[in-house]
């Protein structure tokens, strides 16, 4: 009886040490997951997210994904409280909605794409969300907003369109040599792109009048998505880090690169393979938060499997990076896409994204920190 007496106290007093010293240490916040409402099939997906307070966010994405049917365009909004789907009058088509941002809480806009592979835009005007019409020809993949601009990433003809709203309607901006995947607007003039061309991961910056391009990790297929401006001598860009051949599903290694008003440079990441798939500001606006897709690290040597999972969030203090993983969320499997949402003022952020779901389909994910 002493002995399983003295078994039992020390546990508890490894345990507690645990605790105390842990990431789950008293004080220390955790990522939750925050459940999606009832009317959401299970088979659905998110794809980004924007924030506009602590009562108020927009995700969306597609309802009844992962089969062969097309899935139907979905909408959910925070309230402060609770994730509630939004009705969108009219919009009777099938497809998904891939991109949302927003200047105000009356001007809020999304792009999407319907079955049959055409463009959708619609508007909230903080009453009600409308079709808008989107401009011709052009296939939209991406809203951006900041600096009181809306932006949209898209293609015409095969070729790439950047797009900006004037308050009346769209007018074509130059477009940087390559790819753009994300953009960071801090005014009409001041507007920083990531993206890729064939010499490698690129970054451009626009002053109104031209781009400035520099290609900040050159290796073939590498890229970046994110990019996220924190000052003139502090700009951050992630991706993929690229790859040369390799069997079908080969992990590829993930990319950080920061700019300190000099060069670029890379950033040591605590994750082996992966994909930086958004970048966060804190509430000083600099870099607070990195999500990594399909994050995975090595495992000790002679293990089976070699590759254990890595970090899913990177806590960034301005000296060093605080991993976090993402919590299980039963009969689910791990995310395959994390897109960041900070909430304006606050350390909180959201995280949207799907996760894999039952029979090959698609689970939608809400996370949130603080």
């Amino acid at each position: 009886m002493a002995r399983r007496f003295l078994v039992t106290a020390l546990a508890a007093v490894l345990a507690f040490l645990a605790l105390a010293t842990g990431p789950a240490a008293a004080g220390d916040r955790s990522w939750q997951h925050v459940p999606v409402p009832d009317r959401v099939r299970p088979q659905a997906g998110l794809n980004e997210a924007v924030a506009l307070g602590p009562d108020l966010a927009w995700a969306v994405g597609a309802d009844a994904v992962g089969r062969e049917a097309p899935g139907f365009p979905l909408v959910l909004r925070w309230d402060g409280a609770v994730w509630q789907r939004q009705e969108l009058p009219g919009a009777g088509w099938q497809g998904e909605l891939v991109s949302v941002a927003a200047t105000s809480p009356t001007a809020v806009w999304t792009v999407g794409r319907d079955a049959a592979g055409g463009t959708r835009l619609l508007r909230f005007d903080g009453r009600d969300w409308r079709e808008a019409r989107a401009p011709r020809g052009v296939v939209l993949t991406k809203a951006v907003a900041g600096g009181g601009e809306v932006w949209l990433i898209g293609s015409r003809d095969g070729a790439q369109a950047l797009l900006r709203w004037d308050g009346r309607g769209w007018r074509d901006v130059p477009v940087p040599p390559g790819s753009v995947y994300g953009l960071h607007v801090l005014a009409g003039d001041d507007v920083w792109a990531a993206g890729a061309t064939d010499a490698g991961a690129a970054v451009s910056h626009w002053d109104g009048r031209a781009w400035r391009q520099t290609v900040v990790h050159g290796f073939p297929r590498a890229a970046v998505g994110s990019v996220l401006a924190v000052s003139p001598t502090e700009v951050w860009a992630g991706g993929t880090a690229g790859f040369i051949g390799g069997p079908a599903g080969r992990p590829i290694p993930p990319l950080l690169v920061r700019f300190d008003g000099q060069a670029w440079s890379a950033v040591d990441l605590p994750a082996d393979f992966g994909s930086v798939t958004s970048l966060s500001a804190a509430a000083s606006g600099a870099l607070g938060w990195v999500a990594v897709s399909r994050s995975q690290k090595w495992g000790p040597p002679g293990s089976t499997p070699p590759l254990v999972p890595g970090p899913d969030f990177l806590a960034w203090d301005g000296r060093s990076f605080t991993e976090y993983g993402e919590p299980a969320v039963p009969g689910e499997g791990a995310s395959q896409v994390l897109r960041l949402a900070p909430v304006p003022g606050t350390e909180t952020v959201w995280s949207v994204g799907r996760a894999a779901g039952p029979e090959n389909t698609f689970a939608p994910r809400i996370q949130r920190f603080g």
